[in-house]
């Protein structure tokens, strides 16, 4: 069993059992997790569930469950557990989303979860948690039979944000500045600069980080030293993110330009 810290709300654990995994209990947070491998089974509602790999499951608070392997090989999930004050803040309805279904298929739901374990047990950045809990709360409300209200994104005050963020890409952005530029709430700003942008705060923030990263590289800049100036844990992070974002990695591009200047 693994488990990152709880920051903002929000905890990740990712674990792996044979046989019996835990006892009765109840958690005060929404538990949102994802089976990974083999046959998660439990108990709730006076009902036995199996969660097979790539299945969902939606445990709300104060929810009493045990859990065990359905298979004598074992099995694996993530959980994120958020505490209900920050769901409730994310949303736009007037109360918690109630989710009747405990296991289902939802590939969109599971990518959402799933997405906040891409550097664990790396501690997320605040913007991170911000816009993962708020594509949480948005599918637990088309899963459940609260409405969300219709809104409008205010083009100006997002603007703002990414103006803000293309000034300042190359330290940390707390999520309080941005409530401060704009006078709205971190999950409020996550939703519209999604809608606008296509993109959270956060991951524009990392792809300006990228950008950066890749014209040093280029120019011969040491890959470490790029990854200490902008921000990144380490060089191995920003390996990682170059990666996903540009297909290869930094030392391969810094290859392919050192072979390109000898040649010229």
């Amino acid at each position: 069993m693994q488990i990152a810290p709880a920051l903002n709300g929000l905890e990740r654990l990712q674990a792996w059992f044979r046989g019996y995994a835990y006892d009765w209990h109840r958690h005060d947070t929404y538990a949102v997790g994802v089976t990974l491998e083999g046959v998660q089974t439990f108990d709730c509602h006076r009902a036995t569930y199996n969660s097979l790999p790539g299945q969902v499951i939606v445990l709300h608070p104060d929810e009493p469950h045990n859990g065990r392997s359905g298979l004598a090989t074992g099995f694996g999930y993530r959980m994120l557990y958020i505490e209900p004050s920050r769901i409730r803040a994310a949303l736009v309805t007037r109360r918690l989303p109630f989710v009747s279904q405990i296991v289902f298929n939802d590939a969109a739901l599971a990518r959402a979860i799933l997405a906040a374990f891409e550097a664990f047990p790396q501690p997320l950045h605040e913007l991170e948690s911000d816009g993962l809990i708020t594509r949480i709360a948005d599918h637990l409300v088309r899963r459940s039979d609260a409405k969300p209200r219709n809104f409008t994104a205010p083009q100006r005050l997002m603007d703002r944000v990414r103006s803000f963020l293309d000034a300042d890409f190359r330290r940390p952005v707390s999520s309080i500045e941005l409530e401060r530029l704009t006078g709205l709430s971190r999950y409020a700003i996550a939703r519209y600069f999604r809608v606008c942008y296509g993109t959270s705060p956060y991951r524009y923030l990392v792809m300006r980080r990228l950008a950066e990263a890749k014209r040093q590289i280029i120019q011969g800049v040491p890959i470490v030293t790029a990854a200490i100036e902008l921000g990144f844990a380490d060089q191995s992070h920003l390996t990682r993110c170059f990666h996903q974002m540009f297909g290869l990695p930094p030392g391969r591009l810094q290859r392919l330009c050192q072979s390109r200047r000898a040649f010229s």
